[in-house]
């Protein structure tokens, strides 16, 4: 089976727990593309917000009822893939370029999902880690950062600067608090185990289904 194909597999697994009225996080990239697709076959009834404009417009595309953010301080659900899942439950995630905007959705719901493929478990996180920066004094941030490189890219949905760290990664803990710690880091893709409630990951037409902490 493809990797196309078992996104798609997981998606269907995912579209499942969206029930009814259920107020829904849908994130951004080629796993969530086929998330939308399955969430619009199975015709349920949701309110959702995108994290990205790119998300939003497919969403709408397929008839789904897309809501500002602002209109709901809580979401039931959150929907997301990843680029790479750990052993222990970190993420590096925002190959999309939407990561602030993810994590701030996955914060806020009381269930967060990551799907995948089978590409996505690793043995440890590498590098690269995407960044969000902002504009002002950004060469001040980049020399204290190190091992970055800008994305030539169009800005983030919320302006912006997209980039790369390709340093160690080490203790994905303390490299997430050295890079919060930088006042010019808008956002990291390091999503610590605590935010996850759970993986469904595709391997073949074998689910691997795991349960952490989160938000349940």
């Amino acid at each position: 089976m493809s990797l196309d194909a078992e996104k798609r597999y997981a998606a269907d697994a995912a579209a499942e727990l969206i029930e009814s009225g259920t107020r829904v996080g849908l994130g951004t990239g080629t796993t969530v593309a086929c998330l939308l697709e399955s969430i619009a076959r199975r015709g349920v009834i949701a309110r959702y917000v995108a994290t990205s404009p790119e998300t939003a417009d497919a969403a709408r595309s397929l008839g789904l009822v897309v809501e500002a953010f602002d209109a709901l301080d809580e979401l039931d659900l959150a929907i997301d893939g990843a680029d790479q899942i750990a052993p222990d439950g970190w993420l590096i995630k925002g190959r999309g370029g939407a990561h602030l905007r993810e994590k701030i959705v996955a914060a806020s719901a009381k269930r967060f999902v990551v799907i995948g493929d089978s590409s996505k478990p690793v043995t440890s996180l590498h590098a690269p880690v995407p960044l969000e920066l902002h504009a002002f004094g950004l060469q001040s941030t980049l020399r204290e950062l190190g091992d970055v490189t800008l994305r030539a890219v169009g800005l983030s949905p919320d302006g912006g600067v997209l980039a790369d760290y390709h340093g160690d990664i080490g203790v994905p803990q303390e490299l997430a608090e050295r890079l919060s710690s930088i006042p010019g880091v808008s956002a990291h893709g390091l999503f610590a185990p605590e935010m996850v409630s759970e993986f469904i990951v595709a391997t073949g037409k074998t689910l691997s289904r795991r349960t952490l902490g989160g938000q349940l």
